[in-house]
């Protein structure tokens, strides 16, 4: 981003909103993403991504739910690796001051 823009977040219940107007309203991507103010292409990853929890996407498309749960399996991963580290690096300290 350039200097000066601040990216931007929404939540939950705004992006299902937005995508409402298009799935429910009749409005196309565009004009609901110019009367909300967003970018075009932010509301079609919305709409993509709401079409994959409702079991309308493609093959092999990750839901919301999956994207978290790997998200937060992979944060406890690292967790998981750096705390392994520490003990490895206790362990071959110990093993020293015993020597």
């Amino acid at each position: 981003m350039g200097k000066g823009k601040r990216r931007r977040s929404f939540g939950k219940e705004f992006r299902l909103e937005a995508v409402k107007l298009v799935k429910e309203g009749g409005l196309s991507v565009n004009a609901a993403a110019r009367d909300l103010g967003i970018y075009a292409a932010s509301l079609r990853r919305w709409v993509q991504q709401y079409e994959i929890d409702h079991g309308k996407g493609p093959a092999g498309a990750m839901t919301s739910q999956e994207k978290e749960e790997l998200r937060r399996l992979r944060q406890e991963n690292r967790q998981l690796r750096m705390e392994r580290e520490i003990l490895k690096k206790a362990t071959a300290f110990f093993a020293k001051e015993g020597e």
